[in-house]
């Protein structure tokens, strides 16, 4: 076997592959024999039928299996040996006419190359790094709530501007029928303020959905129906009252504090808005962290010049999937996926030139603070070693959650590496004017 290069240009190579009939002769002799010792041919003993009849009904398909697998192991093996860096996969050229009864045969794929680059991490222009702080107003909403939260129902006989109030809302035409709890200052409609306030238990009042919360979400919840229905729902709504509770905020003491934090983590007022602060302020850095990984992104494909073996891979999407595609909707799919192809060639050198790897102990390390974190939301805030292992193993077992944890770990990789090297300009910001300025 013989298999040579025709460099094309720097994106476009032709492979040829020249095989003798000395690479499948043994092969494809051994298969029929083979198939003559079992074969079941009226007329003839089991293992007594004539070679050449053997041969005359397999023998094609034979040759034509074991010259296909030659050719994808030692067309794979030359492509690794030679460090071909190709995209997609090699396209068999079109041969009309093709001889499979020629003793020595010739084939041809097309192969599209990666381009050659260079990836420049200090970008032209400066990348906005968000420094999101959670301010006073921020912190003190945030102690009301915890208050609210923890807090005492007291029973009540009438509706005042900050109760809350359990009962249904129906409307027969709509299939309304809902229980739930209204808390009177998530209300926006003033007329069903007004409508509502001073009522007693038992009594009904009708509301019209239109803008009658202040944020738009409640209003699917509150009546028990899809959020997609909800939207721009304008009917009236019976609202039938079962209980009225007056919520008492419960006291900043000691109490709640270790409630919330653990015994004596947290001992004072300033503590809880500190803590609060810093809580806050940690979380808001996932996503501040997630703005920059985007924005440095797009910077990095907008400045990182190269071409692409753009007809290549069209022919490529074309007859690569289950099902064939037009030269048109192959067009298309190669439009709707080229910043993607583009980000993964600029992602791979950034990896390969700093050296990023992925190892199997720090991956195992990362799956316990993702665990551990997890089991945080749900009050389990100190959870043991042992149990850590136990449940890491269990993860780690997976491949599917071991390709997703280390894709998540090479992306924090990538974004320690952007803060260290990257062209970035720090701004400090409120969450409210972080999500003005960066998702308007």
């Amino acid at each position: 076997m013989n298999i040579t290069k025709e460099q094309i240009d720097d994106l476009n190579a032709v492979v040829k592959v020249a095989i003798s009939k000395e690479d499948y002769q043994d092969k494809v002799e051994k298969i029929l024999k083979d198939y003559r010792k079992q074969a079941n041919i009226p007329g003839f003993r089991k293992g007594q039928v004539p070679m050449g009849l053997i041969k005359k009904q397999y023998g094609k398909a034979v040759l034509v299996d074991e010259v296909n697998k030659l050719l994808q192991d030692n067309l794979n093996k030359y492509l690794t040996e030679e460090k071909l860096d190709v995209l997609g996969n090699p396209l068999p050229k079109q041969q009309d006419n093709f001889d499979w009864d020629k003793d020595n045969l010739d084939f041809e794929f097309e192969l599209g190359l990666a381009p050659s680059f260079d990836v420049n991490l200090k970008t032209k222009k400066a990348v906005t790094q968000y420094k999101i702080v959670a301010d006073k107003k921020m912190i003190e909403e945030q102690v009301e709530r915890i208050q609210k939260q923890y807090g005492k129902l007291i029973s009540k006989t009438e509706v005042g501007k900050k109760d809350e109030i359990t009962g249904f809302f129906a409307n027969e035409e709509e299939e309304i029928d809902h229980k739930t709890t209204l808390e009177m200052d998530k209300i926006k409609s003033k007329k069903a303020i007004d409508a509502l306030v001073g009522k007693k238990v038992g009594d009904s009042v009708t509301l019209n959905t239109k803008g009658l919360f202040k944020e738009d979400y409640l209003l699917s919840s509150a009546l028990g129906i899809a959020r997609d229905k909800a939207e721009d729902l304008k009917i009236d709504v019976t609202f039938t009252i079962e209980e009225i509770n007056e919520r008492e905020p419960a006291a900043l003491d000691q109490e709640l504090f270790d409630k919330l934090f653990g015994e004596g983590k947290v001992t004072s007022e300033k503590e809880l808005k500190d803590k609060i602060k810093e809580d806050s302020e940690k979380q808001f850095e996932q996503q501040s962290d997630q703005k920059l990984l985007n924005d440095i992104t797009e910077k990095l494909i907008d400045e990182t010049k190269f071409e692409l073996p753009a007809e290549f891979l069209k022919k490529w999407i074309q007859i690569s999937g289950e099902n064939p595609l037009t030269a048109d909707e192959a067009k298309e799919e190669f439009e709707k996926s080229e910043q993607g192809l583009r980000y993964q060639l600029i992602e791979g050198k950034i990896i390969q030139e700093n050296e990023l790897q992925v190892q199997f102990d720090e991956l195992k390390e990362f799956a316990k603070g993702f665990i551990k974190s997890q089991m945080a939301q749900y009050g389990h805030m100190d959870p043991k070693e042992e149990e850590l292992e136990s449940v890491a193993a269990r993860v780690m077992s997976n491949q599917d959650e071991v390709k997703r944890l280390s894709e998540q770990l090479m992306s924090q990789k990538l974004l320690d590496l952007y803060k260290e090297k990257a062209n970035l300009k720090v701004k400090e910001v409120s969450y409210d004017d972080f999500i003005k300025e960066a998702y308007s």
